[in-house]
Order: C-alpha cells, then structure tokens, then sequence
C-alpha cells in the first residue's frame, strides 16, 4: 500500500465504511464545534469530510493546524445520517473518524483564502499563483484545459494528422507583432526570435511531403495584454494540410470544433455548418470582422437617404457631402421604452468618444411618422423608404450614426452589443460559430498611404492568376479566413502561396524587392522552387477555446501561470536583471533610456 494514501478523497462510498483508510491533502476548511471537529481534506481529486472528537489525543494538535496544511490521516470510514449527507461532492454520504493525522507539509499565514472564488486583486493573485491555483473553479479551469488538449489530440489523430514538433528557436520575421529576440552567444551580434508562430515551419512540412501535420504549438509575441489574449506566450492548434482548397480546411476544422464544444459544455451550437460571411459584409452588417451571431441586430447602410429633400436634419447632410456615411441599428418593438433607455444608450455612445447616437421610434396613427429627438426632421416618404429598407416596422426604434467608415464601424460594432445587452436579447446558454471570408490582399496606411499586407502575406490571392489586376491592388482578395465563436476570434489561416514568382510579384507591391525577400524568407523561398505542392491551414487559439468552454470573460483565468498587463511573472519576478559576466557572455552591454 501506498504510504500516504489507500484513497484519494474522491473516491470514498458507502460500500467503504467499517474499512480503514489513509488519505492526504490539504485542510480546505475546518468547522469546531466544540466537542467535535470537523476537517475537509482536499486533493486534486475532491473532497472527504474528516471527523475527530474531544476524546482522541490528536484533538488538540489537529484544533491548532493551519488551514492548508497538508496532513495525512488515518481513519477509519463511516456512514453519516441522513440529515447531514452533502449531495454537492461525491463522498457526501460517507465521513471518516480519524484515529491519528500527520502533518505532511505545514503552511504559513494565507495572504488569501484557497476555499472560497472570492476575487482579489491580480497582483495578490499573480503572486501567489500556486494557492490561487487550489482554487476550486481555477482549479477545475486548467484539468479542463488539460482535456480539451488530450481531447483534440486524439481527434486530429483520427482524422489522419501526425503531430511534429518545430524550432522554438528560429530567425525574425519582418511582419506581424513584436519579436522576442534571444541573443546568440556563439554567433555574436545576431539574434534568435522565439516563433510568433510556426508559420514557415509549417509550410516546409508540407513541402517536406507530410500531408497532414499538427502541434499543440507555443507562441511568442511581445504585445500588449488583452482580455483574450495573453502577453507573451499563448498555445495555438498549428495544422497544415496538402492539396487543399479552402473548404477542406473548414470542414476539418468544423468537425473538430463541433465535437470539442459538444463534449466539453452543455451549450447548444445553433450552427453545426458554420455560416461564411465575406470581410466587407461582416464590417458593414456587425461592424466587425469578430461578428457575434448570437446578437440578432443588424446594422444597415442608409447614406443615400440623406441625399433626399424630404429630410432636413442639416448636421448629417453635411457630414454626409463631406465623405461621412450613415448607418443604423433597428430594435425591434421598443416603441413602449422610455426616454431614459433611449437617452443612455446616446450617453453611452457619447462616452466612447463619439458624437452621440441619434434615435427614433417609427409610429403609425393616420400616417406613419416618427417620435423622437430628431423624428421631425424625417418625412413620411423617407420613413417609408429607411424601412423598406431595413425591414422597420411600426414600433421599432432606430438609432443612427453618421461618421467616416472606420470610426462609424467601431462605434456600431460597440452600440449593437451595448443596446443587445441591455435589451438582454442575446442567449448566454449557445455557440454561434462562423468564418469571415474574402479578406482583402492588401490595404492602405492612412497615415503614410503606404500599401501593406491586410492579413497574412503568405496568402493565395482569389481568382485566375493570370488575370489578377496587379494595379489595383486593394481589390485583390485573398483565400484567407478567420474562425469566430460568440465575438471572440479563434484563429486566422489561409490557403499558402506556393508559387515564388507570384509571392515576389505580392511582396513587391507592399514595398520588398527580390533581394529583400530573399534574406527574410531565404527557408521559405528556396524551399518553395523545389516542387511545392498546394497547401494550407489554420491554427486555433487553444486559450480561447477553453475560455469560451469554461464560460471565463479573461484568458488569465484559463491559463497556468500567466503574466500581468505589464508582462511581468509576479511568481517568479521575471523578467529580471542579469549579470555583467552573462551580458559579457553574449557581447551585449545596456543602454538603458532615463
């Protein structure tokens, strides 16, 4: 027998008890009743409730430990009565009275509780990890993470991918965020970038012959934190597939999804084939390329409209001559609101940095009219016209924006979810899945006009190779698609270019030369004139699938040992300083800016 423990304290039952048992773990909580003290000991596993009465002579040792301790104990099981069996942990039926304990591994005053999901501060949280990590949901967050890893290995095993491994140290690349540089000591001067992703090593694979590869991959990109996405590392689903197109990709990729959601939550998917929405729909109708289908309003276009005589309302007029346009959100059957849901809903707006959000409800006595602010400035024919269309009817309220594109999409794209969730029209309980499709190639720097990469400068660009428009480069769209679940995007992938006359004749038109592109793709490039064959790919975000599963709002709550905003490992006090002998090691000396 194990001398710690026969159990662990999960396991225990009522065909158990008469049987003497050794279980070890912490002291998750105790209650003293005087005469009787009751101990929860706590493992990986559960919870068993631990009972030991005046009488014993460990009594008053055990009345003094520390909760959190940990402690080994040797009991023997028994029933309990029926008043006071706990139907919230497995052992509930069952207690053990202890005969002797052991402490295992004492424990130090508690800068925060480990039994209760109390919030504390991030600081006190991030520093020590180790305790918030005992925590029962954080706890239950990371085994969770742990199966959906296990899970996805095992499905894109079945679906006849081979899981390969590629370079955590490689070269820097010219696009995408901020590199993490690792000085060389033996080739002094240059520098490892730690893989923002293996997007070319992935690619070679598939040069290399392997047709379908995989890896549960770690990322590295020097970024700011945000909610859904950690600084500094991050682990992503890297897969890669030969002579492909881009709906093989996505029917991979549903199948894995829709499986991996259906096992680990018991939300509904409402899609199980998940709906394709081009880039420029997806900014026009949700005003994002992150679209949350599971909010049911639309955002339309209507900028002619104020080209009309029959409506005055002059401040639009003239912000639409001078390139603004117009859109709105239609709620349905909100004619009964009163001004003040109206009236926030414009503060809101007005304190997002825009100007405000007009608004009106359509009404119908004799004639169809409009209530509201700006109601007066609209006549009966324009109404007619916004709601054909639209699809408003008479009770419906409109709220309007009038801005240059972006602006009005990002101050839209916030108003839909804002009005949707104080309406309380979106469905907590459901998956909405969906790809946003049809990216564009390239797009232009508004401040430097300069032409750029749009996504992922690797891509395949859409139509007959032979007669893309190389002119008009911002109408060139790309086999490059995103994956998106509830607002939250998953992944970016594409289908690759593979064809090295054709990726210096893309680079060329974001400002790279042959010799450019040579040096900072030289793997690539060559690999590619040696016989590539069709290929592309995804890679989803694997802490954004658990926290979409373990229903989290913040990444952190998903992940082991994340860093704070700052970057920093409160834990381990990381990034720290270094010696002069290592910086001397490695030819490097600081230049610190005051």
């Amino acid at each position: 027998m194990n001398k710690y423990r026969s159990h662990n304290c999960s396991e225990l039952r009522k065909k158990d008890v008469g049987n003497n048992v050794l279980l070890s773990g912490w002291i998750n909580k105790k209650r003293d009743h005087g005469n009787l003290l009751f101990i929860d000991l706590r493992d990986n596993y559960g919870i068993t409730q631990c009972i030991i009465d005046k009488d014993n002579s460990n009594f008053a040792e055990l009345e003094k430990v520390q909760l959190e301790t940990v402690i080994k104990i040797d009991g023997k099981v028994v029933d309990r009565t029926n008043d006071t069996i706990n139907k919230d942990i497995d052992t509930g039926e069952v207690e053990v009275v202890i005969n002797k304990f052991v402490i295992l591994g004492e424990c130090k005053e508690l800068p925060m509780p480990v039994f209760s999901d109390q919030e504390y501060s991030e600081e006190i949280r991030l520093k020590y990890r180790f305790l918030d990590l005992r925590r029962k949901k954080i706890h239950e967050n990371i085994i969770l993470r742990s199966k959906v890893i296990s899970f996805i290995r095992s499905e894109m095993n079945k679906l006849g991918f081979l899981e390969f491994q590629t370079p955590i140290l490689t070269s820097s690349s010219p696009e995408g965020a901020r590199d993490f540089l690792v000085p060389s000591r033996l080739n002094p001067g240059k520098f490892y970038a730690l893989p923002q992703a293996p997007q070319q090593f992935k690619q070679l694979i598939m040069v290399s012959g392997f047709d379908k590869y995989f890896q549960i991959a770690p990322c590295f990109r020097d970024e700011d934190a945000r909610a859904d996405r950690s600084p500094g590392e991050f682990y992503q689903l890297d897969l890669e597939m030969s002579f492909v197109q881009q709906e093989d990709v996505f029917q991979v990729v549903e199948k894995l999804l829709v499986n991996t959601f259906k096992k680990f939550s018991n939300k509904r998917l409402i899609f199980n084939e998940f709906p394709k929405i081009s880039y420029f729909d997806a900014l026009l109708k949700y005003g994002s390329d992150k679209p949350d289908l599971r909010n049911p309003l639309i955002i339309n276009d209507i900028t002619k409209i104020f080209s009309r005589d029959d409506v005055s309302f002059d401040i639009f007029k003239k912000l639409v001559k001078n390139g603004s346009r117009v859109r709105c959100i239609i709620t349905k059957d909100t004619k009964d609101k009163p001004r003040s849901f109206f009236d926030n809903i414009d503060r809101w707006a007005k304190e997002q940095g825009a100007s405000g959000l007009a608004y009106f409800t359509i009404e119908k006595n004799t004639e169809i009219s409009a209530k509201g602010p700006i109601g007066k400035f609209f006549s009966k024919e324009s109404l007619e016209e916004i709601m054909k269309q639209t699809g408003a009817k008479v009770g419906d309220s409109i709220f309007l924006a009038c801005a240059k594109q972006k602006e009005l999409e990002k101050i839209l794209s916030s108003a839909r979810d804002k009005i949707a969730r104080d309406l309380s029209l979106i469905d907590e309980n459901i998956f909405a899945f969906c790809w946003v499709v049809d990216y564009p190639m390239f797009e232009k720097d508004e401040q430097t006009n300069k032409i750029e990469f749009s996504h992922n400068p690797f891509s395949m660009p859409q139509g007959d190779i032979d007669k893309i428009n190389f002119e008009k480069p911002l109408d060139i769209l790309a086999y490059q698609y995103d994956i998106v679940c509830n607002g939250i995007e998953l992944s970016s992938g594409a289908i690759r270019n593979h064809i090295p006359k054709l990726m210096y004749k893309l680079f060329s038109i974001a400002g790279y030369d042959n010799k450019q592109v040579d040096e900072k793709f030289s793997g690539m490039i060559n690999a590619l004139s040696f016989g590539a064959p069709p290929h592309g790919g995804i890679a989803p975000g694997i802490d954004r699938i658990v926290m979409l599963l373990a229903n989290e709002k913040n990444i952190r709550e998903v992940t082991m040992f994340p860093m704070n905003q700052n970057a920093e490992d409160l834990m381990m006090k990381a990034p720290s300083e270094v010696s002069e002998n290592q910086l001397k090691e490695l030819n490097l000396s600081l230049n610190l800016k005051k």
